[in-house]
């Protein structure tokens, strides 16, 4: 009884950020490239057969590019100090940057990198880890402390041309 009632609580303090299924809209969900600076890269979002997010597509290293990312923009979600996002995800061994921004408007994201293993794997960080950076450069500001998100947003930069995919099936907030 006292496991389910823990597994109750667990359950109780998360927040679903995206569910992807055979419903989820792709247009829910915005790629940036480096294309916005004359670069090359190319990243497309889909919903597949299983209904997973794939963000997949190629990193170019020409005309200065060198990043693809795609973004979701929702409603403010609260936080507290020992949140942490939850990533059901499979990667293809590549390393990505998962961003946030805790508001939209904001020019710059707070970061961190996660490696992926190419299986399926719950990728979970901490909010008051992520670094505040902007193009690339980490900003003499503290890490990330607010009580409010509101875009998270995964991108691929790893300085090669590569091509890429990223099968993400649920995020949540606990």
């Amino acid at each position: 009884m006292k496991t389910g009632l823990v597994l109750l609580m667990a359950i109780l303090n998360t927040t679903m950020i995206y569910d992807f299924n055979k419903n989820s809209s792709p247009r829910d969900w915005r790629i940036i490239d480096d294309g916005v600076m004359g670069g090359l890269s190319q990243g497309k979002f889909s919903i597949d057969s299983d209904g997973n997010g794939v963000f997949a597509g190629t990193v170019s290293l020409e005309n200065n590019g060198g990043f693809s990312s795609v973004r979701y923009q929702f409603e403010k979600i609260k936080v507290s100090k020992d949140s942490k996002v939850r990533i059901l995800l499979k990667g293809d061994g590549r390393d990505y940057q998962f961003r946030i921004k805790d508001k939209a408007s904001s020019y710059y994201s707070y970061i961190t990198t996660f490696k992926t293993s190419g299986n399926w794997e719950t990728i979970e960080i901490k909010l008051s880890d992520l670094y505040p950076s902007f193009r690339g450069q980490t900003l003499n500001l503290p890490n990330f402390d607010s009580t409010s998100f509101e875009e998270i947003v995964f991108l691929i930069g790893n300085k090669k041309n590569e091509s890429f995919q990223l099968v993400l099936d649920k995020i949540e907030l606990e």
